[in-house]
């Protein structure tokens, strides 16, 4: 049985007809399977499922509900990315509709249901999706996130989430919920494939360059902050949440507690303020123009939280963003020196009964920790982090989720491989093509006296290697004392370093701050494993220095 006969049997099994609100034919995807295999490509043979707002070519996009339909002629952005890489698109998730619930409740066609306990919600608005994945239905998932979509079902469903910077990855070809605050997300059952789909996006479906100065990678004893208070979770909850805090110290995080105040405020005007305003103006024409809601399969709680949204005038939109603005520079100086912050991504698992009795309420909760993400303009990775046994005695899934500045996103991934114990050296999906390497020897290797210097500039550690048989390291008088290497074809032998992947901007500030003797220039690596010999960016020092200073037999520091 071929990989696809096995899965649509798998799906045709598991009896969730409300993951999918279109499932393509199994003959269509088995051909694209057997292509995609066959020409190779970074994601080769990947199942794709797609959020049901974001556009693939020749399937309708409902943004869960009927009556929008609409069949587009081309892919998104990001979904053509995916599939030039090697991705097959499998079906459309189904969706709160109009991407606004972080329940995946709000949908004529079916309640998501959690992929583990059926009386669960999946958690929204991503829901198919996440839960596509945590079936075994798709390998990987496309989904929206403007106030947590992208995070909060990936928590309670087990699966990895990436919420990137704002605008890094086109949201052309998406059903808009908040212009300036959607992004699109992919989510993975592991880390590895979330950051290397989530790479093909921005590679090829960017319209925000990161700028030359990004760091690649945490320092290298990293600050994460933690709320001092945790409101919405229960004592077990917390208790698993308290539980994540001491894995990160575990993994060598330095903790910091801080007010999360401003953040829940500013989360509170996503929908309690003027700046719900960019809802109505995505879809209320839309909404306006139906003359039988029922028949067009408008959800009663989306159409009523969207239809109330053009109360607000211009001058009260102006007032909430410049009080979004206060917020934000207070939650700035809450931050302080934290390289990320760590939150709980969602603060409890309700039932499907639960928010039937209180659909709104319930929906404000779940977004306790996310909807000031992209208001605030940053980046959200989210990672299981355990499980919690509730009153009833089943298990829930528990994730956190890492937070960090705009264009952080490499810092996230470097953390969060930190926190999962992931000791992977293949760099981020957010570190580009512009990443210099630089081969260090002596003191700035890790472990060594001057490492800091590499980790405080964002620096990645890429990997050990050894020069041609063509240098000598020599003792140099400086503080502290580091070794300098010369290149000496006639009397040199070959000497162990490290290569570090960093930014342009920060090779530029090292080579501003180097010290004489100390230079950069290029280094000859010897060949390996990895590839034939090579020449990159190294440190050596001036020949002078070279001449007058000791030999040394030794490679460490």
């Amino acid at each position: 049985m071929s990989r696809i006969d096995e899965l649509y049997a798998r799906i045709a099994e598991a009896d969730r007809p409300e993951v999918f609100i279109t499932l393509r034919p199994e003959g269509e995807v088995a051909a694209e399977y057997e292509r995609s295999v066959a020409a190779g490509g970074s994601l080769a043979g990947v199942l794709l499922a797609v959020k049901d707002n974001v556009d693939v070519g020749g399937v309708p996009t409902t943004a869960g509900c009927p009556g929008f339909a609409y069949t587009p002629d081309t892919d998104a952005p990001a979904v053509a990315a995916l599939r030039a890489a090697g991705a097959v698109v499998v079906g459309k998730t189904n969706l709160d509709q109009f991407a606004t619930g972080l329940v995946g409740t709000r949908s004529p066609y079916g309640a998501v249901r959690d992929s583990r306990r059926p009386d669960r919600i999946s958690g929204g608005s991503s829901s198919g999706s996440a839960v596509a994945v945590a079936l075994g239905f798709a390998d990987i998932a496309i989904g929206t996130d403007t106030a947590g979509s992208g995070r909060v079902p990936a928590g309670l469903q087990g699966v990895v989430g990436i919420k990137p910077t704002v605008g890094v990855v086109s949201t052309a070809g998406v059903v808009p919920a908040c212009a300036s605050y959607d992004v699109v997300t992919v989510f993975a059952a592991d880390l590895a494939l979330a950051d290397r789909s989530m790479g093909v996006m921005a590679e090829a479906a960017g319209t925000r360059p990161f700028p030359q100065s990004i760091p690649y990678a945490a320092p290298e004893r990293p600050v994460i902050a933690v709320p001092t208070e945790l409101p919405g979770l229960d004592d077990r909850w917390r208790a698993v949440f308290d539980d994540a805090v001491l894995r990160a110290e575990s993994a060598g995080l330095m903790v910091k507690t801080i007010d999360l105040s401003p953040f829940l405020e500013a989360a509170r005007l996503l929908y309690d303020d003027a700046l719900v305003a960019e809802r109505y103006d995505a879809v209320g024409d839309y909404l306006e123009s139906v003359a039988d809601p029922e028949a067009a399969g408008l959800d009663p709680t989306v159409s009523s939280i969207i239809g109330a949204a053009d109360r607000f005038s211009a001058v009260e939109l102006l007032r909430a963003r410049r009080r979004l603005a206060d917020l934000r520079a207070a939650a700035t100086e809450q931050w302080g020196d934290a390289t990320v912050l760590m939150v709980p991504t969602a603060p409890a698992h309700p039932t499907l009964a639960e928010v039937a009795a209180d659909p709104v309420g319930v929906n404000s909760r779940m977004g306790t920790y996310t909807n000031f993400c992209n208001l605030f303009d940053l980046c959200g990775l989210a990672v299981p982090a355990g499980t919690v046994v509730e009153d009833d005695g089943s298990t829930a899934q528990f994730g956190v989720t890492l937070l960090g500045p705009g264009h952080a996103d490499a810092v996230l991934v470097d953390v969060a491989r930190r926190f999962l114990g992931d000791d992977s050296e293949a760099p981020s999906w957010a570190e580009g093509d512009e990443a210099i390497e630089l081969a260090v020897f002596g003191a700035h290797m890790r472990g060594g006296p001057l490492t800091h210097e590499l980790g405080d500039r964002g620096a990645r550690w890429a990997g050990e290697v050894t020069t041609t048989a063509s240098y000598r390291l020599v003792a140099l008088d400086t503080t502290p004392p580091k070794p300098g290497l010369v290149r000496d074809p006639a009397a040199g032998r070959a000497i162990r370093g490290e290569v570090w992947a960093l930014s342009p901007a920060a090779l530029g500030d090292f080579l501003a701050a180097l010290p004489e003797p100390m230079m950069l220039g290029k280094v000859e690596i010897a060949a390996g494993e990895t590839g034939p010999a090579r020449w990159v960016v190294g440190f050596g020092c001036a020949a002078d220095a070279g001449a007058s200073g000791q030999s040394l037999d030794r490679d460490r520091w």
